[in-house]
């Protein structure tokens, strides 16, 4: 039978030089913990993920925080400098067959003297009953786990691999650490932002600690021809949704807001809440 399609098979090969380039977020992750922003809490000399990396010592731990806080940069770091066989899943796309294929083949590498750390982003997404597998590999140290959640862990994960895990909470990056990530922007594009002062600050201060955020929006900023000011940046960002998490603590940190802009008599800022 003819081909229905034979242009397909003579298409081009994409070259490394083709490629769609990696976004700056991704460029810019830190390899080292010397290279971290924020998060002084839990890097800073003595600090319990710094005794980990100092030490090669790693426990199971469930790292919780807001998106764009380094959760995912951390897992890698730590597992880089564990020395442990690394796996890593997302709960967005795993299931319970997947986990069972990492367990049989990380009971074969202990008896061989090795053993496996496991990153699971976003954990939560696995329902309870799902996170009941974790307890008997992570009980006997067949699995190292290391868990990343935006969820307050109280809620969505079960009490009893709670028990077995340290939970390490991560803050939101201050504006000092943002504009250490927009320094090394500028640095890798090897040009300064097309930002006014007061934009720059804005930018910042619409990222609200995500530091993900604050680099895809200054890659936009890049691609502009020239200069912006604060209400230029608003056009080309919009607005930003506040993060909300009805169960959780975000819902009441909201409510808080809107209350003291209220008592505050600042109508804008009630608006904005």
């Amino acid at each position: 039978m003819a081909d229905l399609f034979p242009e397909l098979d003579q298409a081009p090969a994409i070259s490394a030089s083709n490629a769609t380039p990696r976004p700056l977020a991704d460029r810019l992750r830190p390899t080292a913990l010397a290279n971290v922003t924020g998060q002084e809490h839990l890097l800073a000399e003595g600090m319990p993920l710094r005794l980990m990396v100092d030490t090669a010592s790693v426990s199971s731990m469930v790292l919780w925080g807001p998106p764009g806080c380094g959760k995912t940069t951390l897992a890698r770091i730590v597992a880089e400098n564990s020395g442990l066989h690394f796996e890593q899943l997302s709960a967005i796309f795993a299931g319970v067959k997947d986990l069972k294929t990492i367990f049989d083949a990380a009971r074969i590498r202990r008896q061989n003297g090795v053993q496996t750390l496991l990153f699971v982003d976003e954990i939560h997404r696995f329902m309870k009953s799902q996170q009941d597998a974790f307890l008997p590999v992570v009980e006997d140290g067949t699995i190292v786990l290391i868990g990343a959640t935006t969820e307050n862990p109280s809620f969505e994960l079960n009490a009893a691999l709670l028990s077995r895990c340290q939970v390490l909470v991560l803050k939101r990056l201050n504006d000092e650490a943002l504009e250490t990530l927009l320094q090394r922007a500028e640095a890798e594009e090897a040009r300064a932002l097309p930002l006014d002062n007061k934009a720059r600050d804005l930018l910042k201060t619409m990222a609200d600690g995500d530091g993900r955020y604050v680099l895809s929006m200054a890659e936009q900023v890049f691609r502009q021809p020239g200069e912006m000011d604060a209400d230029a940046l608003m056009t080309l960002v919009q607005r930003r949704a506040p993060l909300y998490d009805k169960k959780d603590d975000g819902h009441y940190n909201l409510i808080s807001a809107l209350h003291k802009s209220v008592r505050g008599s600042d109508p804008d800022a009630a608006l904005y809440w």
